[in-house]
């Protein structure tokens, strides 16, 4: 497999750069030899748009430069759509996944395919909040092992359960089953 560069795009407190680094330890517990994951901060706070990004590849990761063309795009909050260009760079052939309440096919991309699910409701649903917010990290990361099948939603769930042990954990792992399942195209 060649190299997939995936691109996060949230607000900051959302937790883009933390679904990065458990997106990267999941692919190596799936066998990934080359794995990479790391923000891109400049002066944002709570609320401002966020990058963050991660790499897979079967072989060791050499390059240690932001993505300027991903294979992937996972946008944590849908309003960052009418704000920046979330497709900017993507490839071709790339994968869009967006928490929205919109179907795919109501949202217009000039490439990519897209995927939805309601990461929002799912945290709320569930109780994930953090100072009275959604935050939806880890229910992008199911949304993302159904939309890529890239890495197991037991994976995913197992590294979300060790970041957060305990009922914390429990629940983020229960959102991300709910968003690989209802995570659609």
């Amino acid at each position: 497999m060649p190299m997939i560069e995936i691109r996060w795009h949230g607000r900051g407190g959302q937790g883009g750069v933390t679904s990065a680094e458990l997106l990267a330890k999941a692919a190596y517990l799936d066998g990934y030899k080359g794995v990479q994951a790391f923000p891109y901060f400049g002066a944002e706070r709570r609320g401002a748009p966020v990058k963050a990004f991660t790499r897979i590849s079967d072989e060791p990761i050499n390059v240690r430069s932001q993505i300027y063309t991903p294979d992937i795009v996972a946008v944590l909050d849908q309003g960052l759509v009418e704000l920046i260009d979330v497709t900017e760079g993507l490839v071709e052939d790339g994968k869009i996944i967006i928490n929205t309440t919109l179907e795919p096919s109501d949202l217009e991309f000039e490439r990519g395919h897209v995927f939805t699910y309601d990461g929002t409701g799912i945290a709320l649903k569930h109780g994930l909040l953090v100072a009275g917010l959604p935050v939806v990290n880890t229910t992008m990361l199911g949304a993302f092992a159904k939309a890529t099948g890239l890495v197991k939603l037991e994976t995913v769930q197992d590294v979300i359960r060790e970041k957060w042990p305990g009922k914390v954990g429990e629940k983020n792992a229960v959102g991300a089953a709910e968003a690989y399942e209802t995570c659609s195209d």
